[in-house]
């Protein structure tokens, strides 16, 4: 295109100078030297002239044919005709650029297959017309069970000890390159042959916990967990940081995509999910304990706190309950269950994908006792007094916001309750514990609920058999609390028995209602309004009986301790007869 211009530019100044050389040449004609002639002296011998102007040119006076310039004409006209073959082929490059712009605008929204093609320039219009495309040949699609099948372990092997060489002093590569080796592997997978967001979101804990491990043979599966216990625990954490990291950003665009946001970065290739799926549920499943110092962080960066990564939350958790059930339910603690007070716990999926991972652990082969002898990790308990009170909360709501899955908790609670109050009675940590747990229990027994404030007060009175200090707290909280004081007072009446067992002494309980009863008749004198006097006449009441069923085992008590000193004087003197 250039080049046809710049070949017109040229025959245009060609053609100017030559029409300036012809000018100057008139000039010089017309300014030259002539012959000088009498006009007097031939005037009568001049004939006038009868031949008519028939394009005739008269220079000098001599007749000139009108072909003295043909020369000069033939050559312009050379170059005219030079000029518009020149100018036609830049209208036909020109033409066949917007022909081919036509043609990949017309491919870029057209989905039928077809494109148009340029048909030729006239009268600058560009005629197109609708062809075939020719379909590109299909790869031929690979699933993630036909690759995976294709990893040798016997390669892998070989494979793990090279960089174990390579990198001894660089374990974070080390473990990069191990990824490396199943994203390799699982490089032919496409994504549609592992939507793994819309495969957790329409799949059971009970599936979703084996995906994709499930195509990964057990000689693999051996030599990859070998190696990662070999690893340090630091390397693996900051590994399965950046694992998560990269997966959330995959989860992003997905997100992006669906939302129709315009600046959405690449998606993450999904082929390369696979393998980071596959060797994060090995290390989650062989150093499991690697996500408990991860927690913080992950809590405070709030990775997880969305309903569209609880399955994800789910599916991490899961992996690592299968290593350690411990450490299962210490993440379902601390990074589950309190999504279920937030937004997500409104949705009725989110709760079922939560309550079917707890029950998956609960339901485990000898999963009691593993949770009850692992219940405090490295001075952590497993279910935390927070875990605790947010688990009373939705386990015991108000009746009239009971639904489905509430009889479903309260079908896991009780061994729930049992992990976060077992311990050495009498020590130090469970006096601690007791002082914490009291603190939520006794208001939440004061609330109107009748079915919450029972199962408070329950727990209430096992932090006053832990802690003789809980009944020091409960002393300066009686006034400001009467609805819980009663409640508390109301369960110790009815249930003496059961509870007078569990009091190692019962001296603090004496101490107590009898400062109750002292508060009780100071206030009862000042008192008007008539809730106010109900209530301090019903703790009260119960202050008098709890009192008397004191009395009551202290004098057996007594009677028992005479008893057992009597026995023991009278073997004594029996014994010394006998020798005698």
């Amino acid at each position: 295109m250039d080049e046809n211009l710049a070949l017109i530019e040229s025959l245009l100044r060609e053609d100017q100078e030559v029409e300036r050389r012809d000018k100057g040449t008139q000039n010089d004609d017309a300014h030259g030297w002539q012959t000088v002639i009498n006009k007097k002296r031939n005037r009568k011998s001049s004939k006038p002239t009868s031949e008519k102007f028939s394009g005739d040119l008269l220079v000098n006076d001599v007749k000139s044919s009108s072909n003295v310039f043909s020369g000069i004409e033939q050559h312009s006209e050379e170059r005219r005709r030079r000029i518009l073959e020149a100018q036609m082929a830049h209208e036909s490059a020109s033409a066949d650029a917007d022909t081919s712009r036509s043609k990949r605008h017309y491919a870029e929204n057209d989905d039928s297959g077809e494109e148009v093609q340029g048909e030729g320039v006239e009268n600058g219009s560009v005629e197109v017309k609708k062809v075939k495309k020719k379909k590109k040949p299909k790869m031929p699609k690979v699933t993630v069970a036909e690759a995976a099948s294709k990893i040798d372990a016997t390669d892998l092997a070989t494979f793990l000890a090279d960089i174990t060489v390579s990198y001894e002093s660089q374990q974070n590569l080390m473990l990069m390159r191990f990824a490396d080796y199943f994203g390799h592997a699982f490089s032919s997978v496409g994504g549609a042959q592992f939507p793994w967001l819309r495969t957790f979101k329409e799949s059971t804990v009970a599936k979703m916990v084996d995906i994709p491990l499930l195509h990964i043979s057990e000689d693999i599966y051996k030599v990859s967990t070998d190696w990662i216990s070999q690893r340090s625990s630091e390397a693996l954490g900051s590994f399965v940081s950046w694992s998560l990291d990269s997966i959330l950003a995959d989860l992003a665009s997905h997100q992006g995509a669906a939302k129709g946001a315009k600046n959405v970065s690449q998606q993450a290739s999904s082929k390369s999910q696979v393998a980071m799926f596959v060797v994060l549920a090995m290390v989650l499943r062989q150093k499991p304990d690697v996500m408990i110092s991860l927690l913080p962080t992950i809590k405070e960066s709030k990775k997880f706190q969305g309903q569209d990564e609880l399955p994800l939350a789910v599916w991490v958790t899961a992996q690592a309950s299968q290593g350690d059930l411990v450490t299962g339910l210490f993440l379902w603690v601390s990074l589950l269950l309190p999504m279920l007070s937030g937004k997500s716990g409104s949705n009725p999926q989110s709760r079922d994908l939560v309550l079917q991972l707890v029950e998956r652990i609960l339901s485990s082969p000898k999963a009691r006792t593993i949770l009850l002898n692992g219940a405090v990790r490295k001075g952590v308990r497993v279910v935390s007094p927070s875990g605790l009170d947010a688990l009373l909360r939705i386990t015991f709501p108000l009746p009239s916001a009971r639904i489905k899955a509430t009889e479903r908790f309260q079908a896991v609670y009780p061994t729930l309750k049992e992990v976060a109050l077992v311990g050495s009675p009498g020590s130090r940590a469970m006096k601690q514990l007791a002082l914490q747990i009291s603190n939520f229990a006794f208001k939440a027994a004061g609330e109107a609920n009748p079915d919450l404030s029972r199962e408070a007060s329950d727990i209430f009175i096992w932090c006053l058999t832990q802690n003789p200090e809980c009944y020091k707290q409960w002393d300066m909280l009686y006034m400001d609390n009467l609805e819980a004081s009663v409640a508390v007072l109301t369960k110790l009446s009815d249930e003496w028995r059961e509870h007078s067992l569990k009091h190692p002494t019962l001296d603090p309980l004496r101490e107590t209602l009898n400062s109750f009863r002292q508060k009780n008749e100071k206030a009862l004198a000042k008192a008007h309004d008539s809730g106010r006097i109900a209530l301090l006449k019903n703790a009260d009441q119960h202050c008098k009986a709890i009192l008397r069923q004191v009395s009551k085992g202290h004098g057996c008590m007594k009677s028992l301790a005479f008893v057992s000193v009597v026995i023991g004087v009278g073997a004594v003197i029996l014994s010394q007869n006998m020798h005698s």
